[in-house]
């Protein structure tokens, strides 16, 4: 069996808000398996302990360039160590041109980015200079270029630590209510077909283990677990879910409303996925203790 430290107890529960003993538990089940350990503290406390997909993990700020006629557009997330440097007016700068950058030359990934020239310096040598300058690391993490079937419309919240972008065909200022609705509710997907396999069937596995709890026939199981499902996919689709503004619409009805379509949209987390290196010791000992 896999050993369990205290730091994966720890980062368990970070990750779901789960009692440490119920956390250490779980992962002894799961032999070490992180995922297996989240699904089966979800079964047993339910969404609250699904929360590791939102987590914000690094610092930095998303930039977004839109082009004049709203057809062609970006947005890029660049990294650093502190919330004090995405504050910065010189790193602001440069992840606005970056942006820009990429709708003008539409590079192929960050390593092409970081080549093109701002004047006679390449984006690296700039970086480079600022990370002296500042005193402290910064990268370019990930960015998209979107041709819109619509026109695109943004928004940007939290100090650019949430982007979107999306494509809407039809009332603009609708589009734009679209963008904060998204920051907001967080959507996976445009709709069901958009959600991955993999998260459906996590929550299929999840689903499947509640049902069976309940002691109820086979099919009043099967009936719950797909009832659980279809619930799910309404949740996590933009589509489907009720509209920030009014809530007794779905997002597709008032599009529908308005004369509207959402051809998709592109939604960034600073540090999303990424994983903080622990820089307070004293607090992972103490929580070492514990377990």
């Amino acid at each position: 069996m896999a050993e369990i430290t205290a730091s994966m107890v720890k980062e368990l529960r970070e990750r779901t808000d789960a009692p440490m003993m119920d956390c250490k538990k779980a992962l002894n089940e799961a032999a070490g398996d992180m995922q297996k350990a989240e699904e089966i503290l979800r079964v047993k406390f339910g969404s609250k302990a699904a929360k590791s997909a939102g987590r914000i993990a690094a610092e930095g700020i998303v930039g977004i360039h839109i082009s004049a006629d709203g057809k062609l557009g970006s947005m890029i997330e660049v990294n650093c160590e502190t919330d004090f440097v995405a504050k910065n007016d010189d790193f602001k700068a440069l992840v606005a041109n970056l942006a820009e950058m990429v709708v003008a030359h539409n590079p192929a990934d960050a390593a092409a980015l970081s080549a093109m020239k701002i004047g006679d310096k390449t984006v690296e040598e700039i970086r480079t200079e600022l990370v002296g300058k500042i005193g402290e690391n910064m990268s370019i993490r990930r960015f998209v270029r979107v041709a819109a079937q619509g026109k695109l419309a943004s928004y940007v919240h939290g100090g650019a630590k949430i982007g979107v972008l999306v494509d809407v065909a039809g009332d603009e200022a609708l589009a734009k209510d679209i963008a904060m609705h998204i920051a907001a509710s967080k959507p996976k997907a445009l709709d069901a077909s958009g959600v991955a396999q993999e998260l459906i069937d996590s929550e299929r596995r999840v689903a499947e283990q509640k049902a069976a709890e309940s002691g109820k026939p086979a099919e009043i199981v099967a009936k719950m677990v797909d009832g659980s499902i279809n619930k799910f996919l309404k949740e996590v689709t933009l589509l489907s879910q009720p509209f920030v503004k009014d809530d007794k619409q779905t997002v597709e009805q008032v599009l529908k409303a308005k004369g509207s379509q959402c051809h998709g949209f592109t939604l960034y987390i600073v540090g999303e996925g990424i994983e903080k290196k622990v820089s307070d010791f004293a607090a992972e000992v103490a929580a070492a203790a514990k377990v």
